[in-house]
């Protein structure tokens, strides 16, 4: 490899590191990889240990399983609010997702719950034995019990049950996850305090000048 690119991919590997934070929340091992500009990895941590409580207090008999279905929870920058990341058998939910203070912590507690369920699937065997529309619908069903708990929780419960009905197809709707990236990687960018001229020379050598072509795969 040329020097000036071993240089490079040290340099990257290195920052990689100074962003990456292990603790546990709940007993549970938790990453945050925060490579997002404003987004305070304290804050992400402090919602995550008030999302993992309001499971705890209200939905008790899921957030005991969720000590069981995954391994670990990690908070990176995603295309999606969150993930079930079966080859490490974490529950990721997205940094600036959790590090928002706008959105409701009840929404984060959704979204891990909702993650935990597709791990519980595959622990049993189930994932691709059934349909992702029914796996989805699944997940759901539990946002809902929970939300319903929640003396506030009517956001919840509308969320997920709007995002449970229609086809099969609009339930489980395609995602291009090369597109998902690349929005996800320039609404990184497009946080960092730059002067126009900079954004725009960044985002054409990191290929986040011109929008991808669509390319749906399915979930």
């Amino acid at each position: 490899m040329h020097p000036l690119r071993a240089f490079k991919a040290w340099l990257q590997r290195k920052a990689l590191e100074w962003a990456t934070t292990r603790t546990t929340v709940h007993d549970i091992p938790t990453v945050v990889v925060n490579t997002r500009y404003g987004v305070s990895t304290e804050t992400v941590l402090e919602r995550l240990d008030a999302a993992l409580t309001l499971l705890r207090n209200h939905v008790p008999h899921h957030y005991r399983r969720l000590h069981r279905d995954v391994a670990e929870i990690i908070s990176q920058r995603y295309y999606t609010r969150g993930a079930f990341l079966p080859q490490q058998w974490a529950c990721l939910v997205e940094l600036s997702f959790v590090g928002n203070e706008t959105v409701p912590v009840a929404q984060v507690a959704a979204t891990i719950l909702h993650e935990a369920m597709h791990a519980r699937l595959h622990a049993a065997g189930l994932r691709g034995t059934i349909t992702t529309a029914r796996e989805e619908r699944f997940c759901r069903t539990a946002e809902v019990e929970f939300g319903r708990q929640l003396p506030d929780g009517a956001a919840v419960v509308a969320r997920a049950t709007a995002a449970a009905e229609g086809s099969d197809a609009e339930v489980a709707f395609p995602i291009d996850e090369r597109l998902g990236h690349w929005r996800a990687a320039r609404s990184e960018l497009e946080a960092l305090p730059l002067p126009g001229w900079a954004f725009r020379i960044l985002a054409k050598r990191r290929g986040l000048d011109v929008e991808p072509p669509n390319e749906p795969r399915a979930r």
